[in-house]
């Protein structure tokens, strides 16, 4: 057995002292305070890949324009609450540059992050129709999305798309919404944490039946065009982001500032609603909000409750990067790609050590390489996994916590540097000889 580069005394001291009972449901900012303090107490340089933080500058031409906004005054008014009227039009052209759907600037809204916009949205769609109280996950998924519905009372189903990719995902979805009880579905894609990219024919699927059981797809595109086998950049040309816009009018689209364009401090984002769903009317709704339709209570009745608004300079960055990327003159690709390459990199180091890719497929494509991947090892739990690698310095995540129903962790590549691939083969080199 060889000596492991931090002793298991200091982390298992650490674990202890935080509570944390069971490993496996830790916490990222557990995980996190576990190898700050593991770093700290040992010495030893920790490989961070448990938070999914930007590890780049943010996009220049954004702080550009915050700058000039907030230099020409822009602090001192408040921001209108269905949004600041030139990022609600760049909000337009951008879905049409690159996801090739048609959705009117008045329905594009502007939002404190996609955080804000899904509490908002499920707060719209849990209240549509009373028969409807309940939101189904394509999980795995972000885990604070259900810590939302939990803040607000709604309940939720969730089933792993693991074993239900393809032509099985029609069956598993009907067998929910046949039940008449699901207002609204939730996906992202790519997928956090597993980054699967649901497919055409599966967006077909899902479009589909959210028309024939009339409910809403709350469709996360925060890792924007990051699907870096094919290059999703060229505005207003194919490929074009996929997206259950193209086989359903009921649909929201949740884009984030965030990692596309590395302004994740700024808390900006777009909802951007079908504009047939933008202006229907919902009994329930219509009752209990002055007679207003969908979109108009999303905006004014529950954004206007949240936050009054949504930064005002933010809009004017998020509105130069959008207007930016669909003239062409901005190519936000070019800037988040190293991403895949850093995880390309990282695969190749944990599978030569013994590990595998636990979501390594699309239907019958190797997973891209990007901002997230998975592994697991041999017959180890996530719990046991996440532990033993922490005794290695490196930190991650356990898929159980996203809900996912396969034993491995979630890998995020924007902290990792150059010189902790080296760190990285020799670690795992020993974890191999030790497992």
């Amino acid at each position: 057995m060889k000596e492991t580069p931090i002793k298991k005394e200091i982390v298992d001291k650490l674990i202890a002292d935080l509570g944390i009972t069971d490993f496996s449901k830790a916490t990222i900012r557990e995980v996190k305070q576990v190898a700050a303090m593991a770093e700290k107490e040992s010495g030893v340089e920790y490989i961070k890949m448990e938070m999914g933080i930007p590890g780049l500058p943010a996009a220049q031409v954004g702080v550009d324009a915050q700058i000039a906004a907030l230099r020409d005054g822009i602090a001192h008014s408040y921001p209108d609450i269905q949004g600041y009227p030139e990022l609600k039009r760049q909000a337009s052209r951008f879905v049409k540059a690159f996801i090739d759907l048609d959705i009117a600037a008045e329905c594009c809204v502007p939002v404190c992050g996609s955080m804000q916009g899904t509490f908002a949205s499920f707060l719209t769609c849990s209240q549509a129709d009373p028969k409807k109280d309940t939101v189904l996950f394509i999980d795995p998924g972000f885990p604070v999305q259900k810590m939302q519905l939990k803040v607000m009372g709604v309940k939720y189903e969730t089933f792993d798309v693991y074993d239900f990719r393809g032509d099985k995902l029609g069956a598993k979805l009907e067998s929910y919404l046949s039940q008449g009880n699901i207002c609204a579905i939730v996906y992202s894609n790519p997928n956090n944490p597993a980054w699967i990219c649901l497919r055409e024919e599966e967006l077909k699927t899902i479009g589909t039946l959210a028309t024939k059981y009339d409910v809403v797809i709350m469709e996360d595109l925060a890792y924007f065009a990051m699907d870096f086998r094919k290059d999703l950049s060229t505005p207003f040309q194919p490929p074009y982001q996929p997206s259950v816009g193209r086989y359903t009018d009921n649909y929201m689209l949740l884009i984030s500032g965030s990692k596309a364009f590395s302004y994740a401090g700024e808390r900006i984002g777009v909802v951007c609603i079908s504009d047939k769903l933008f202006h229907r009317h919902y009994d329930a709704l219509s009752a209990r909000y002055e007679g207003l339709p969908f979109g108009l209570v999303f905006s004014t009745r529950m954004l206007y409750a949240l936050s009054s608004g949504t930064s005002h300079s933010a809009q004017y960055a998020l509105a130069a990067l959008l207007g930016a990327a669909a003239d062409g003159t901005y190519n936000f690709r070019d800037d988040i790609i190293v991403y895949g390459r850093r995880a390309h990199r990282l695969k190749e180091i944990f599978t030569r050590h013994g590990f595998h890719i636990v979501y390594d497929k699309d239907l019958d494509e190797p997973i891209a390489d990007g901002f997230y991947f998975t592994i697991g090892y041999k017959q180890m739990t996530s719990g046991e996994l996440a532990r033993e690698l922490m005794y290695y310095g490196v930190s991650a995540i356990c898929l159980i916590t996203t809900g996912s129903h396969q034993e491995g962790l979630r890998v995020c590549t924007s902290f990792i540097e150059d010189h902790q691939y080296d760190q990285l083969d020799e670690r795992m080199a020993i974890f191999e000889a030790n497992n």
